[in-house]
């Protein structure tokens, strides 16, 4: 079989093997090449077409070494793209597709995972990741990568899903938003697991979520972390990408967010949960909408947009920095996710903003509204108030300080566009969202 396989690397095409549960497909040279220069790090992609320059700086990492790919599905789609049309020289890139059971216990597929500079996870249906390679030596080949070895391990949508140390791989239907914030313990949320399988740092206590915006799974993975919280009792963080958005994530623990941002919404998030006294869900049982408020704060979220160079990061070693981002709070109201700008990640705080102000509630009108916009504290007690206006992303684009009953705003010269207008009266704040035409 490898004189077989040396005579078919002459032509950069080489099927090995139909008979033993795997087929696998090379180009490039079969040796195996040692390298000393590649570097450790994860990439997390979010499904669809792949990011050309989140693949670079993957390829980049492999110190011309010999790239892995593993699926359960489909061919050699990467062997070509990762090996000649991305420009970055690699030794080889083989594609071994697990057919059955038995290849994971292959002498020839355990040892060309292990002697990767770069391992890739395709996407496909991540359940059958789940059940061809939990408690097998591919599992413990994975990880010997990720852990001992030290390389760039990356996936792409059902291969990013199971690179969390919390993992979601559903057996029957995929998880809706709607069925899991109706139902935290919907039939869907088939198989929720915690630190036994893949083991990666920086993602022990998180989970991951692909195509998010494109199949709305803002909902479905709230309630990941929130089945967490209840049905393992830590603190939980999630990574989840728009299709075509990818994280890569450094050496150094620091996430560079890959898309084409302004001209696509390719974002990706960063989820946390609050660790306020009480942090976990006010109401998380079956059949039962979920209720995770915690005064409008239970999930801090950085929405990070993607840039072509990777420009926007965010710390994973402290969850709090980022840079190019904006965070956001999300919490569930009886089975209704909302969300809110913040201005920090500081997962203690709480978010006062929503909390009705005393006595009467100030008004803001008309809205939408073209230039002039009023406020009014009705008939309650006169307070100063400081208002500051946010755009969505939580920049600060207008502020002002008054001390009258009724009072108009002159936002002639603001862009149209949506806003946050957060009033504080010294007792509490007040945030409204506002529509300017």
């Amino acid at each position: 079989m490898k004189f077989y396989i040396t005579l078919l690397a002459l032509f950069g095409f080489v099927p090995v093997s139909f008979a033993q549960g795997f087929t696998n497909w090379i180009v490039g040279d079969t040796a195996d090449y040692i390298s000393s220069t590649y570097v450790a790090g994860v990439v997390l992609a979010g499904g669809g077409t792949d990011n050309d320059q989140a693949m670079v700086w993957m390829l980049e990492r492999a110190g011309g070494g010999d790239v892995v790919v593993i699926r359960a599905s489909n061919s050699d789609g990467y062997n070509d793209y990762f090996y000649s049309e991305l420009g970055v020289g690699v030794h080889s890139v083989e594609t071994i597709r697990f057919d059955a059971p038995e290849a994971a216990y292959d002498p020839y597929v355990l040892r060309q995972i292990s002697q990767a500079e770069v391992l890739f996870i395709a996407g496909g249906d991540q359940f059958d990741y789940y059940e061809l390679w939990k408690d097998t030596p591919v599992e413990d080949t994975i990880n010997y990568l990720i852990l001992e070895k030290g390389i760039t391990v990356g996936g792409t949508s059902a291969g990013m899903a199971v690179l969390g140390g919390a993992y979601y791989t559903p057996n029957a239907g995929s998880l809706t938003s709607a069925q899991a914030l109706s139902n935290p313990f919907h039939a869907n949320v088939d198989i929720l697991g915690w630190g036994d399988f893949i083991h990666t740092p920086l993602l022990e206590n998180l989970v991951t979520d692909t195509h998010y915006d494109q199949r709305t799974r803002r909902g479905r993975h709230v309630t990941f972390l929130a089945r967490l919280i209840n049905d393992f009792g830590f603190l939980p963080q999630g990574i989840a990408c728009n299709e075509f958005t990818a994280v890569c994530v450094d050496e150094a623990g620091i996430a560079h967010v890959f898309g084409e941002y302004p001209q696509y919404d390719d974002f990706a998030y960063f989820l946390k949960s609050n660790c306020q006294e009480d942090y976990g869900p006010e109401i998380i049982q079956a059949g039962v909408p979920l209720t995770w408020n915690r005064q409008q704060a239970a999930v801090k979220v950085y929405k990070a947009p993607g840039r072509i160079d990777g420009a926007t990061t965010f710390d994973l070693n402290d969850w709090e920095n980022g840079s190019g981002g904006a965070w956001e709070d999300w919490y569930v109201e009886d089975g209704e996710l909302l969300a809110i700008a913040q201005t920090n990640g500081d997962c203690a705080s709480v978010n006062t903003a929503l909390s009705p102000i005393a006595q009467q509630p100030i008004q803001v009108y008309p809205n939408p509204f073209r230039r002039w916009l009023y406020i009014d504290q009705g008939e309650g007690e006169l307070a100063p108030l400081s208002l500051r206006l946010v755009n969505l992303l939580g920049t600060g684009v207008w502020s002002g300080r008054f001390y009258e009953k009724q009072f108009p705003l002159d936002m002639g010269s603001l862009p149209a566009g949506a806003y946050w207008l957060e009033i504080n009266s010294g007792a509490s704040v007040e945030v409204v969202k506002i529509i300017k035409k």
